[in-house]
């Protein structure tokens, strides 16, 4: 249960190998409460293992849905007006965005048997399910929307909850490996997801249903395998104060001015690729000139040689970052080769010319992704707030996963005449030029990060 706002003290530290000296980030700010975060320890393979596992699982339902199913359900509800699904996509991540400071705030706080993270793995995966069901059945947009809502704020919960877990357990040395393992985890999930979505297009409801019963099933071996520990002897005082609710929605950028510099480059880069992936259904049936319920096929083929890439990007970057010590080269090195493949897409007409932009975008966001995580860990102002700090965090990218599919209808729209082709080559135009400018801040403004 959620309690005061003050928490101290020891987790229960995990059964793997020796402890290692930590760096801890700086001391919490003065409208924060002082908590003391537990020593580090290195993590075994099993607990990489389950926890990729859980990350694939909520990738899995989360984004085969924001990849493929969402888009053939407003296809059928109302054709002709794929903008409804930016409208709809763009209100889920809105709903969250406002959300989750709150969510992470409580999780910090959570005082129960099973731990502080496993509550809201558990309880929103099931939630996310739950809703998954309705956006099946839903007769109307509208009523897909609000469903849609729901199943965002109960899987992105569920996400953000192991994000929580790497940083209540994974020590700087292993940051690196963990995020790129993870990372290449959220890159296969889509692609394998919208390849089983297309095997049971024939059933809607399947289409949303099995994607979803199976990141659930992931989710929950987590927790089951590896178990966080009661959270019940945790020490706290006082109480969670408005101010304390208020205040967990920011922070002082300049008492944390890397992590301020930080989450403005990520801002910047997410608001490009979500320029170029929120009507990639649409994008691929338009450059093909393909119905957009054949699309599920072309993007499985090219999102599974995209994998590859992703992989190579993700572990890449992610043990090299770990090996030479420097991290933000790699999140310059990602963004620029997004450019590549973004303007590789902008004017692709063909088959061969949508998997080399599609592989090297894929390439680029794993190595982005997978670096600029271990920098979030590296760079938190508080560790033992982490829910909170990466709530916040995750401000960077939901806010352009909101923004960016409300504002992309009106890009599609840039000289074109009733009834003629969305112009979505100034879309990815853009979307690569944001990209750059992402990669270059973190690259010259994080200064405690190598």
């Amino acid at each position: 249960m959620p309690h005061d706002d003050r928490d101290v003290s020891v987790v229960v530290p995990p059964p793997a190998a020796e402890p290692q000296d930590t760096a801890e980030g700086p001391a919490a700010s003065p409208a924060t409460p002082e908590i003391e975060a537990p020593a580090l320890q290195r993590v075994g393979r099993d607990f990489f293992a389950w926890l990729m596992i859980a990350s694939f699982g909520c990738s899995l339902a989360l984004m085969v849905p924001l990849s493929y199913s969402l888009a053939v359900r407003i296809s059928d509800l109302a054709p002709g007006h794929e903008e409804r699904l930016g409208y709809v996509t763009g209100s889920a991540q809105f709903a969250y965005l406002v959300l989750s400071p709150l969510i992470g705030l409580w999780s910090d706080r959570t005082r129960s048997r099973l731990g502080r993270r496993t509550p809201f793995m558990i309880g929103g995966a099931l939630l996310g399910t739950v809703a998954l069901v309705g956006v099946a059945l839903a007769p109307s947009v509208p009523l897909l929307g609000l469903a849609w809502v729901v199943g965002m704020i109960g899987w992105s919960t569920a996400g953000q909850a192991v994000q929580n877990v790497q940083a209540d357990r994974v020590p700087e040395e292993q940051r690196g490996r963990v995020s790129a393992l993870t990372s290449v985890m959220t890159q296969i999930a889509p692609v394998l997801g919208i390849g089983l979505a297309y095997g049971v297009a024939s059933s809607t409801f399947l289409v949303f249903l099995v994607p979803g019963v199976l990141g659930a099933a992931m989710v929950v071996l987590f927790p089951l395998f590896r178990p966080e520990g009661d959270s019940r002897a945790l020490v706290h005082t006082g109480g969670v104060t408005v101010r304390s609710m208020v205040t967990s929605y920011g922070f002082n950028p300049r008492r944390y001015p890397d992590f301020g510099w930080n989450w403005l480059g990520r801002f910047v880069f997410f608001m490009g690729l979500y320029f170029n992936t929120t009507f990639g259904t649409f994008f691929y049936a338009q450059r093909l000139d393909l119905p957009v319920k054949e699309v599920a096929g072309i993007v499985a083929v090219i999102g599974t040689i995209g994998v590859v890439a992703a992989s190579g990007g993700a572990i890449g970057g992610g043990l090299l970052s770990d090996k030479l010590g420097r991290r933000k080269l790699f999140t310059l090195i990602g963004s620029t080769v997004f450019v590549a493949g973004a303007v590789t897409e902008a004017f692709a007409h063909s088959m061969p010319q949508l998997i080399v932009g599609a592989v090297l975008m894929q390439f680029a966001i794993a190595v982005f992704s997978a670096v600029d995580q271990a920098i979030v860990f590296a760079i938190l102002p508080d560790r033992a707030e982490a829910g909170r700090y990466l709530a916040v965090v995750a401000f960077s990218q939901k806010i352009p996963s909101a923004v960016a599919p409300l504002i992309a209808p009106f890009v599609i729209t840039v000289g074109v005449g009733a009834g003629g082709e969305k112009n979505y080559t100034v879309l990815y135009l853009i979307g690569a030029v944001l990209a750059l400018a992402g990669g270059l801040v973190v690259k010259f403004k994080v200064k405690s990060v190598r």
